[in-house]
């Protein structure tokens, strides 16, 4: 019980924060990294540090959206208003992630870059992710849910969770070796997505035992 009314006191909090300067808020980061770039303050290799750092909060905003569910489900905290902002932040950050890396760091020098995509299968992956975001950004508004259905725009917007685990993949290929970072990164989105399945199998299961009953 006291766990409820705590969630409940977090979940009337947040009802009350708008989500427009949210987005401001998430785009902070960007700014500051950005800047540091421009000031030529991260170190030897600025364009790489900056396209990493971009790439990683990009990974961070879409974990966040994955976990939107499961933390309601086991806390009874809800963030669920804030999950669209949590996916088009994530979307934002991976188009600066892939600019960064197509203008800045290969100079839209197009050899070099299908050189890049036969020598790296790891940029194809994150371009895969970005590709399955595309569709996810452009329908993330009340509209298009009406245009679609619910139900066509719910099954649309299931690539959020391959597209999650091959931005994961992408980062532990990208390192090369096995350091903690993207371990942890990849450990919780194999979480987030097991709990998904986890759920899927449990509502089949409801529907099925509704028909037989009916």
């Amino acid at each position: 019980m006291p766990v409820m009314q705590g969630a409940g006191t977090i979940n009337q909090a947040l009802r009350r924060l708008p989500t427009g300067p949210g987005y401001l808020v998430g785009l902070v980061p960007a700014a500051y990294w950005i800047t540091l770039a421009f000031q030529n303050r991260l170190g030897a290799d600025p364009v790489r540090t900056l396209e990493h750092e971009l790439g990683i909060i990009a990974l961070q905003f879409l974990v966040a959206a994955l976990a939107v569910t499961p933390l309601r489900e086991l806390t009874g905290v809800s963030f669920l208003r804030f999950r669209r902002m949590f996916g088009l932040l994530a979307f934002a950050y991976a188009i600066l992630h892939f600019t960064t890396w197509l203008v800045l760091d290969r100079q839209l020098d197009w050899p070099r870059i299908l050189a890049d995509l036969v020598k790296r299968p790891y940029i194809i992956l994150g371009m895969t992710a970005l590709l399955m975001l595309i569709p996810l950004a452009a329908t993330s508004f009340d509209r298009a849910v009406r245009w679609l259905g619910g139900a066509r725009w719910r099954r649309l917007h299931r690539l959020a969770y391959p597209a999650t685990a091959l931005a994961a993949v992408h980062f532990i290929w990208l390192v090369k070796t096995w350091p903690l970072e993207p371990l942890l990164y990849a450990a919780v989105v194999a979480l987030l997505l097991a709990w998904r399945a986890r759920g899927a199998v449990f509502s089949r299961r409801r529907r099925i035992r509704g028909q037989r009953a009916a």
